[in-house]
């Protein structure tokens, strides 16, 4: 009877939203009509290219568009897409922009070869082109040929269409007056997708490619073919496993996908992947710039903090750069709910009130001269914990910054302690799992999981302070500064900044839960360990990320890493607590613990380590964490 009650209120909350939904699609299709266009390159090669048009032609019209690996689809000059109506874009179209797709070269219904993260090219010449030049000729043609036009461009996009809105900046073309790149994919070694400081994050790169994105399109095709590997069971950390090592992957994998076998033929960052890393190029840019992420963003939180923060060092202080952060997924900005990610909750729809403040003004201002961005500061970061937006003149902002200390018994203290280590076996046949549940593909919600799963391991080392007294809050970058050892020749580190809720912890006006949770209770939040940030760090990589080095057994050694930036406030009468553990399974590889290419390495060589973590005064172990008022 309770779960009769729950999806009748739940579908009476719905109603609203979509009955909205409906009257928007009504008004879009009354309003907009599609062109479908195949516009030329200077190579020749023809992108395919959605074009929604607003019938009104009392005014000229901005144009804003995305260009995506996705799909431009529906496809067919009838056919609008949902996207109109049922999510934020319908503000857009309420302002009449002429809103156009694009098929990147090599997919879907465009001409071309495909390449993942093609490179930029500064010194183009003739016919030679990247995806710079096939946005500034799209940009180009759009502006000549399309009716009703203002001459105006925006661009945005979210994940890989966020690669090509920094692309989009990087092409020169006078009438991009502003872009937005969200959740950009800007470093696959040192923190987006694929790599988090030289670990491989296999579950993620494995999946992506084999369930359709890695497979070439031979021609333009509206429908892409069927090859995704059928896996052997429910549970990804079991699947994962029983594979077994990346030589075992890669063999499933056979000889289709062209972009996995370059990343296992370039263990290190070398000039293969410099290639591949935007920031290089960022200097000097024209269009205004709105870089926006999500601080619990499994796939690229690394991209949209460290783009900025390039575009910020490489341009005069009077370029327009912002940077919002808000509590979000990937791409949860632009969904319909930003009120909660997991079990942590918000208060408001951050979602909404970022596309009601910041997004659509931004453009607005660029593309139509409506407006002023009085309103947006320079950072704009939503501190999870106290829940509040926070506006800065810079960021990072100024911080103290401040080592905590892991120590003996478990404790995390403010002065370094004179005690000698803790230690733990590491076993790659029983990696610590990334979640205390059982999934089939990467959760989004791990990022603010419950880490008591964790803690209860023997080979997770948990510090906690005492009860903090006042609020702590942290804004910035958490540096990680282990002094350790290890048994082995290689290793993975894995720091994990924890907030420990107060036993008797629910959010207001609501119940306590049940004594069990299959009776209908909600989450027991009491003693709740929600994961703030973490990070992995290959330790071959602690001297140069160029020229990987073996660890000495027994040998100390300092391994010193930066976590991706953090915008959180501790509550007095919670804890602050550091997890450190060497697997993260499967969402990264596992290590070896011996000194061998992890890629070619077979199940010999994956060997138990006794890892130590040393907090003496010689070798004093912690986080360094910036501090705000």
């Amino acid at each position: 009877m309770k779960r009769l009650v729950f999806l009748l209120l739940a579908a009476w909350y719905m109603l609203p939203a979509r009955a909205q939904h409906a009257l928007d699609s009504i008004w879009v299709h009354e309003n907009y009509y599609k062109q479908e266009q195949r516009i030329r390159m200077r190579d020749g090669v023809s992108l395919f290219t959605t074009v929604y048009l607003p019938r009104n032609s009392s005014a000229q019209h901005p144009v804003l568009l995305t260009r995506t690996p996705y799909s431009a689809a529906p496809y067919g000059a009838g056919q609008l897409s949902p996207n109109l109506w049922n999510t934020y874009w319908n503000r857009y179209a309420r302002e009449h922009y002429i809103i156009v797709v694009q098929d990147v070269r090599g997919r879907w219904m465009s001409e071309g070869t495909f390449m993942d993260i093609r490179p930029f090219n500064p010194q183009k010449k003739g016919k030679e082109i990247d995806e710079a030049s096939d946005t500034y000729d799209t940009i180009d043609w759009l502006v000549k040929n399309i009716p009703g036009n203002n001459g105006h461009v925006g661009v945005f996009g979210i994940s890989y269409p966020g690669f090509y809105t920094t692309m989009a900046a990087l092409s020169g073309h006078p009438a991009l007056k502003a872009v937005s790149p969200q959740a950009p994919v800007t470093d696959w070694f040192h923190g987006d997708d694929f790599h988090h400081n030289g670990a491989f994050f296999l579950m993620d790169c494995f999946g992506f490619y084999t369930k359709g994105f890695g497979y070439l399109h031979p021609g333009p095709v509206s429908v892409a073919p069927v090859q995704a590997l059928q896996l052997p069971c429910n549970d990804n950390y079991q699947t994962f496993l029983q594979i077994g090592t990346i030589k075992n992957f890669t063999r499933l994998t056979g000889d289709s996908l062209a972009f996995w076998r370059e990343i296992i033929a370039h263990p290190q960052y070398d000039d293969w992947w410099k290639a591949r890393d935007p920031r290089y190029h960022v200097s000097n840019l024209q269009p205004a710039v709105l870089v926006v992420g999500g601080l619990f963003d499994a796939e690229d939180c690394y991209g949209a903090w460290n783009l900025y923060k390039a575009i910020e060092k490489s341009n005069p202080a009077t370029h327009f750069n912002r940077l919002v952060m808000g509590p979000w997924y990937h791409g949860q900005w632009a969904s319909n709910d930003g009120t909660h990610l997991g079990n942590i909750w918000f208060g408001d729809n951050t979602a909404a009130w970022y596309q009601e403040h910041i997004e659509v003004p931004f453009f607005n201002y660029y593309l139509q001269g409506k407006g002023d961005l009085s309103a947006i500061a320079e950072a704009n970061v939503f501190f999870t914990g106290e829940n509040k937006w926070r506006q800065y003149a810079a960021w990072p902002p100024a911080a103290q910054e401040k080592e905590i200390f892991l120590a003996e018994n478990g404790l995390l203290l403010w002065q370094p302690t004179a005690t000698g280590f803790s230690e733990y076996v590491s076993d790659p046949a029983h990696p610590v799992p990334y979640t205390g549940d059982v999934h089939y593909i990467r959760t989004r919600d791990y990022m603010t999981d419950d880490q008591r799963f964790a803690a209860r391991r023997a080979d997770v080392l948990t510090f906690e302070t005492a009860l903090l007294q006042e609020d702590l809050t942290i804004g910035g970058t958490i540096t990680a500064d282990l002094h350790v050892s290890v048994t082995g020749s290689d290793a993975d580190f894995v720091v994990k900044v924890v907030d420990v809720f107060p036993d008797d912890f629910r959010y207001p006006n609501t119940p306590p839960p049940n004594k069990t949770r299959d009776a209908g209770g909600p989450y027991p939040l009491g003693g709740y360990q929600m994961l703030v940030r973490g990070d992995i760090f290959r330790g071959r990589f602690r001297h140069s990320f160029e020229r990987p080095a073996a660890f000495v057994p027994g040998k100390i050694e300092q391994v010193t890493f930066h976590l991706p930036d953090v915008a959180h406030t501790f509550k007095k009468g919670h804890r602050l607590m550091v997890q450190v553990q060497s697997s993260w399974f499967p969402l990264a590889d596992r290590n070896p613990q011996q000194f061998v290419n992890i890629y070619e390495a077979d199940e010999k060589d994956f060997i138990k380590a006794t890892v130590r973590i040393y907090h003496d005064p010689t070798h004093p172990s912690g986080i360094v964490l910036p501090v705000l008022k």
